[in-house]
This record gives C-alpha cells, sequence and structure tokens, in this order.
C-alpha cells in the first residue's frame, strides 16, 4: 500500500538508535504515522519538526506503521525557533493535531489553515494571538464545534450577544443569558474560551489538553 502527498511534519520520537516514529499532517491524507529510517543519525537532509514537503507512505498492509520516504523543501519552523512566543505557538497547533484528529482522515481546510497559520507567524502581518485563534477556531469547527456568533440562540436576536453557550457554541443575547450566567462563557472569543471547549473534548475522549496548549505564550 502507497499513500503520498505533500505534508507537515509535526512530530518526532526516537525509535532506536537510529530511526524515529514520524507523525506527518498531509493535505490528503490528514495525520499520518511512520517510521522515519536513520532519522536521528542523518546528517544530510535532516528530518525536523515544522518541515513542509513531499511525503510517501509504504506498507505491506494496512495495518502496518509503515514507512516514510520525505522529501523537505522548507522548513518554516526554523524561522520561529528563536521567538520563544511563535515557537509555543507551532507547538501547541501540533500537539493538538496529533493528538485530536484520527489517523487517515482528510481535513484539507484545516491543512490550509495550518500552512497559513505557520506563514503568517512568519511575515508576522498579523498579531500571532489573532492568527492562531483564528486556526483554533477553525480546529473546533472541523471537531463538531462550529461556533456561531450570528445571532441568539435563544431569541435569534443580533443585538447584545455577550455570552456563549458551552453547549451548542452557539451566541446568548444578555436577556436569555440571565437564568444560566453561571453556566455560560463570556464573549468575545478569546484563547481562554477556546481552550474550555478543548478541555471539553479531551474530557470526552478520556484525556487531557498537552502541556504545549498550556504553556502557550499570548
Amino acid at each position: 500500500m502507497k499513500l503520498e502527498s505533500t505534508g507537515i511534519l509535526i512530530e518526532l520520537r526516537p525509535l532506536g538508535e537510529h530511526d524515529s516514529v514520524a507523525r506527518i499532517f498531509t493535505r490528503d491524507h490528514g495525520v499520518m504515522c511512520g517510521m522515519l529510517k536513520g532519522a536521528q543519525v542523518s546528517k544530510k537532509n535532516k528530518s525536523l519538526v515544522g518541515q513542509v514537503g513531499n511525503v510517501s507512505w509504504n506498507a505491506r498492509v494496512d495495518s502496518q506503521l509503515g514507512v516514510f520516504h520525505w522529501e523537505p523543501e522548507k522548513n518554516l519552523g526554523a524561522f520561529l525557533m528563536m521567538n520563544p512566543k511563535l515557537l509555543s505557538v507551532m507547538n501547541s497547533v501540533f500537539s493538538l493535531i496529533a493528538t485530536l484528529l484520527p489517523e487517515r482522515e482528510n481535513y484539507e481546510t484545516l491543512y490550509l489553515q495550518t500552512e497559513n497559520l505557520l506563514n503568517g507567524l512568519i511575515n508576522q502581518k498579523e498579531d500571532a494571538t489573532d492568527i492562531y485563534l483564528y486556526w483554533e477556531i477553525g480546529l473546533l469547527q472541523e471537531l463538531g464545534y462550529a461556533l456561531d456568533l450570528t445571532r441568539c440562540s435563544g431569541c435569534g436576536t443580533k443585538d447584545n450577544l455577550n455570552y456563549l453557550s458551552p453547549r451548542t457554541g452557539r451566541a446568548v443575547c444578555d436577556n436569555c443569558a440571565k437564568p444560566y450566567l453561571d453556566k455560560l462563557f463570556n464573549l468575545p472569543i478569546t484563547v481562554d474560551v477556546t481552550k474550555k471547549f478543548l478541555e471539553k473534548i479531551y474530557e470526552h475522549q478520556g484525556g487531557v489538553v498537552p502541556l504545549s496548549r498550556n504553556l502557550l505564550k499570548l
């Protein structure tokens, strides 16, 4: 079995003395896990987290770990390594992708948003907080939390939308919110609000939010 795509190297873990287990977030096949032979000892074209390139994955049967052939074209992560704030954003993004997305399911929109995030951090044309928040809202949408801030979920008004329902992800106006103030999130949406949704998702899956998300420097 062989799969090919372009992707972003989001995780590397040692496997023995020479090889590594890698996770690559691909445009066509979502998150893929496989072995990178010689990744720990290679000096030429060394595999590094944050690289973008072409990848092929080969396995005799679908259930095997499989082996990657990885051809990096550029290392977006290298531009972020010297900035602790931007590096923390990249680490959080990669950890959330690796732990929340099922393997080999297509998330092309989120892949493109991830590439845009990395390029946006490098170019710094927008505030890193805004770039990250937009990305995390996109992640929540892919996971079934399509946040809707256009009208009140209770009465339909478009005015005084100052709260967000943690159950539906929809806005709530001041009047409809009065009986439930202790249960609702405050608007506008911030990374603290999106984190609360992530905590719910991880709790449902029996896990915890990755440390890199908790250490996010925004």
